[in-house]
């Protein structure tokens, strides 16, 4: 138990030092700030337009739409189908806005970073150093030897790198 507290105490750690935590708690108040003008538009345009093409609204005692759009029985129990369908509405709206909003974030983020634009050839990978001599000659020697009469040419091969390593 101690060691999933601590692993988890560690990520919660790091997801709010690098700014994720900031993010998401712009985007929850975004979001329920956008909310009301949502419920607005679905109560005050969507909901009519839904009691309209569904059969009309019931109202209680107090004037005040009760069941918007219609809704059945079954054994008693009354479905409002019509408050689901603007629930729906609600929420695909909603999804919408926030996904337009983090789209746009995530594109100004990236004003910041160079990106390849399309058509644009990709940059020239950096050669690799030249390998060390001694190192090519030590290879060179190894192969020589996994051969028959490697050996002597090994020798050879040996010596007339010596005289050049001397000569350096």
């Amino acid at each position: 138990m101690k060691k999933f507290l601590k692993n988890f105490l560690e990520e919660f750690k790091e997801f709010a030092i690098k700014g994720n935590a900031m993010s998401m708690a712009v985007g929850v108040i975004i979001g329920g700030a956008f909310q009301a003008i949502v419920t607005s538009l679905t109560t005050n345009f969507i909901n009519p337009l839904i009691a309209l093409v569904t059969g009309g609204v019931k109202h209680d005692e107090n004037g005040n739409p009760m069941i918007i759009g219609g809704s059945f029985k079954i054994n008693g129990v009354e479905f409002n189908y019509g408050a689901f369908l603007s629930a729906v509405i609600n929420f695909l709206i909603m999804a919408l806005v926030l996904f337009l909003l983090l789209k746009g974030m995530n594109k100004l983020m990236d004003l910041g970073h160079k990106k390849k634009k399309k058509g644009e050839p990709e940059p020239e990978p950096e050669p690799e150093p030249a390998p060390d001599p001694q190192i090519v000659l030590l290879t060179e020697i190894r192969d020589l030897l996994k051969t028959d009469g490697g050996a002597e040419k090994a020798k050879e091969l040996l010596e007339e790198n010596a005289e050049a390593t001397v000569k350096e």
